[in-house]
């Protein structure tokens, strides 16, 4: 075999079954190594429960978590929408216009360091304690910025020669904007939205540990760590865990979906 035909079958890109396989193999070595070291005596149960403790709880406590994650999951959805749509009209209109450009860009900056954990209860104490539009309007903030950053940078990947063709055409501003310019920035929003997606679901977890209805995951750590019950805890973020690794796939699919059509 030559070093020009080697070369190809080292750049080979791994199969489907590798890219599954091999962080499958990694979680399972880091539990086995996780369950030998809280067995060992090395670190106290209350600090590192092991994961046979926390599958127990997950059993035991299967159907509170689906109710919370319920919870959770719906206020992580109505702001991943509300942030996504939002970003999607700021960015078309921040593009459309130089000088609301302008003005859209300090907000923006200003709402990417907002901090969770400064903003919760404010919002939590001003819709009161029994309404979850607090959560979801920090969700909405959290997916917001990653949306509208990458539309607005779709947005301005567009060439000019294609608009100047259209023009051409006799096309209408708005069928440009619907034949090239959105389609162009399709990949862009859809990125931004399954990065938005993770920050939503972390959110409004984080948000449900100051005030508010607790039947939310985020309440139901809190509630379980204060009581000294780690496990069901560490149950509980196993669930938070799933339910953002859910939303993650869901819009990479939605994303894999709208660019096969393309």
């Amino acid at each position: 075999m030559t070093a020009a035909t080697a070369a190809p079958m080292r750049d080979a890109p791994p199969s489907a079954a590798q890219r599954v396989l091999a962080p499958v193999v990694l979680g399972v070595v880091v539990i086995g190594v996780w369950q030998l070291l809280a067995g060992s005596g090395l670190v106290e149960a209350y600090l590192l429960p092991s994961p046979a403790a926390i599958g127990e709880q997950i059993v035991e406590f299967a159907p509170t978590m689906l109710s919370a994650a319920g919870i959770t999951g719906l206020n992580a959805l109505l702001g991943l929408v509300l942030g996504s749509l939002l970003g999607v009209l700021a960015a078309l209109a921040a593009s459309s216009a130089r000088p609301v450009d302008g003005m859209l860009a300090p907000v923006v900056a200003a709402l990417a360091v907002i901090p969770i954990v400064a903003l919760a209860p404010v919002l939590n104490t001003m819709f009161g304690a029994d309404s979850q539009v607090g959560r979801q309007l920090i969700a909405g903030l959290a997916a917001f910025v990653p949306v509208f950053i990458t539309t607005a940078r779709g947005l301005r990947q567009t060439q000019p020669v294609h608009r100047d063709l259209m023009r051409t055409y006799a096309a209408s501003r708005w069928q440009i904007m619907r034949t090239i310019t959105l389609r162009t920035a399709a990949p862009y929003t859809f990125t931004g939205i399954r990065l938005a997606s993770s920050l939503a679901v972390i959110s409004a977890l984080v948000a449900e540990y100051f005030g508010g209805p607790r039947g939310g995951l985020g309440g139901l750590i809190s509630t379980s760590a204060a009581s000294s019950a780690y496990p069901r805890a560490w149950a509980y973020v196993v669930a938070a865990i799933v339910l953002g690794l859910a939303f993650y796939l869901v819009t990479l699919a939605l994303e894999t979906a709208v660019s096969r059509r393309r």
